[in-house]
């Protein structure tokens, strides 16, 4: 079990943003975010928006840094990945 964040490089709202995911379960995604104190508001049905800020809180409490590629790629394999439409309909 593995909690991943991206590096922040996203815009959004004159902010850099990553995206934090599980490769196992949402369950332990919302636990770690809810542990470094990311609010249930930044998730976005397989991932959470995070801004950069907490990026090094989020990576000294175990996320473990990796490219947004491999971010998507492991969501898929443990069929987390939603696609695009389930993503609206979970907003």
């Amino acid at each position: 079990m593995t909690v991943l964040i991206d590096e922040p490089r996203w815009w959004f709202k004159d902010r850099l943003w990553s995206h934090l995911v599980s490769d196992c379960s949402l369950d332990e995604l919302h636990a770690f975010a809810e542990q470094v104190g990311i609010p249930r508001r930044g998730f976005h049905g397989d991932h959470y928006d995070v801004p950069q800020e907490y990026h090094a809180t989020a990576v000294a409490h175990g996320a473990q840094p990796a490219p947004a590629r491999d971010i998507v790629r492991l969501l898929r394999a443990a069929g987390l990945r939603l696609t695009a439409a389930e993503r609206r309909m979970s907003s």
